[in-house]
């Protein structure tokens, strides 16, 4: 069974791409980003473990 483990990626409005080009170059998967009630962006990642 696939196990997989996740991050938690507070986001830079106008560095999006690079901070999430640097978490995919990582190995990470983006599963969503949502905004929270302040407004800020938040990414939730995953990968495969092991």
């Amino acid at each position: 069974m696939q196990k997989w483990e996740y991050a938690t990626v507070p986001l830079i409005v106008h560095a999006t791409k690079q901070i999430l080009d640097q978490w995919g170059d990582d190995g990470w998967e983006l599963v969503q980003v949502l905004v929270m009630p302040e407004g800020n962006l938040v990414a939730y990642l995953k990968r495969a473990k092991g």
